[in-house]
């Protein structure tokens, strides 16, 4: 099974799930230095065309392809672990099942449309009690209300009430950062957030909820 895997030196095509739809159609290239059983430590990725580096967070989600044989592509997804202090700054993000690399790009991190409770606490104490617009592994968006904004780059607690098929109801907390404040006709904005500080349990959570719904609208 482990010819399915890249081998070190391999380079890694990268793109993110952030929120911003920019930002997951950008590809960055990285090279594997490393494995384990559990990881894989990747340089930090750089973005195609620019080569800035792109400073990566610890549970963002990545959906990664490396080549083989005959220029194939070998997509699969994965998300950051930790970083990882070597000669060189190191990025581990986790291996994933030899069964989860496909020949086909599955970003199976796909927002899902979802309308639940989200309590908002920015620094300044401001504080809301609002509806997402959608829900991934790798952020969310809410609605603010007229007059109610937040700036680009800043850091609020929340919390989101997620109900599951099973009857039980789930509170998931996390820290996000503002990556985007989108204007809505009649005053009304969309935020969205990506993930900053969140304990990787209570992101299965979302991620199961996720998939829950994806299994529902396709039902239909």
């Amino acid at each position: 099974m482990s010819a399915l895997y890249p081998k070190i030196n391999d380079v890694l095509y990268i793109q993110l799930d952030t929120g911003d739809e920019k930002e997951a159609n950008i590809v960055y290239k990285s090279r594997i230095s490393d494995m384990d059983d559990e990881s894989m430590y990747m340089e930090v990725p750089l973005q195609e065309g620019t080569g800035r580096l792109k400073k990566l967070y610890i549970g963002d989600e990545l959906s990664a392809y490396f080549l083989t044989e005959g220029g194939v592509k070998n997509f699969f997804n994965s998300h950051v672990l930790s970083h990882h202090e070597d000669v060189i700054r190191l990025v581990r993000i986790k291996k994933p099942e030899p069964d989860q690399i496909t020949k086909v790009q599955r970003r199976s991190f796909l927002r899902v449309q979802a309308e639940l409770e989200v309590a908002v606490m920015a620094k300044d104490g401001t504080q809301l009690l609002t509806k997402t617009d959608d829900v991934g592994g790798g952020g969310v968006s809410f609605y603010l209300e007229p007059g109610k904004t937040f700036a680009e780059g800043s850091l609020v607690s929340c919390w989101i009430l997620i109900p599951f098929k099973n009857g039980s109801v789930e509170h998931v907390p996390f820290e996000g950062e503002v990556v985007r404040v989108k204007q809505l006709p009649g005053n009304r904005s969309i935020v969205m957030l990506k993930f900053n500080q969140i304990v990787d349990m209570e992101r299965q959570k979302l991620i199961r909820y996720c998939f829950e719904r994806q299994f529902d609208f396709r039902n239909r």
